[in-house]
């Protein structure tokens, strides 16, 4: 059995509303153990034998037909969650965001981190299947990087949780 973690892209925003007690039973319903959600942000805990890319496409499916919704979920271990913090390389300040945006195609990865930053604004860099961001408080949705993260056709492929999140989801 192994213990994952479940990040979905959009869920409570831009009108796509989930209840968590909803996402919670949709998940239970797929025979997952120990269902935990986190926040209202789309993010849930659950234990099977399942390898991730099979939680993730029936996690895909129960979404979309109880929500009907297209649904994108990123699905890793709890540990593999713990090394992406752990590998964080900005230094952290309550001035600033830490972020991590969860990217599926390398090649979309790529394309995040060839948008052009004000480094007196906003740092990228590449990790293992993510890209680190580090902006100032308030300035996530104007920012380059915000910008390049909000294109739809980036939607299937990334989804993005700060660093607070991601620690109350490896506790």
């Amino acid at each position: 059995m192994t213990r994952y973690v479940a990040l979905l892209r959009g869920v409570n925003v831009g009108g796509v509303n989930v209840k968590m007690a909803d996402l919670a039973e949709v998940v239970r319903g797929l025979g997952y153990d120990d269902v935990t959600t986190v926040l209202a942000s789309g993010n849930v805990l659950f234990t099977t034998p399942d390898a991730a890319a099979a939680s993730k496409d029936k996690l895909e499916a129960a979404l979309r037909t109880r929500f009907g919704y297209e649904a994108w979920v990123h699905v890793l271990t709890v540990d593999a969650v713990q090394k992406v913090i752990d590998a964080f390389p900005y230094e952290r300040s309550a001035a600033r965001h830490a972020y991590v945006v969860f990217v599926l195609r390398p090649e979309v990865r790529d394309e995040l981190l060839a948008v052009k930053l004000d480094p007196k604004v906003e740092q990228a860099k590449a990790g293992d299947g993510v890209v680190y961001w580090s902006v100032p408080k308030g300035g996530t949705l104007d920012s380059a990087m915000g910008t390049a993260q909000s294109a739809s056709k980036h939607k299937p492929w990334l989804t993005t949780r700060n660093l607070n999140t991601l620690e109350k989801l490896t506790r």
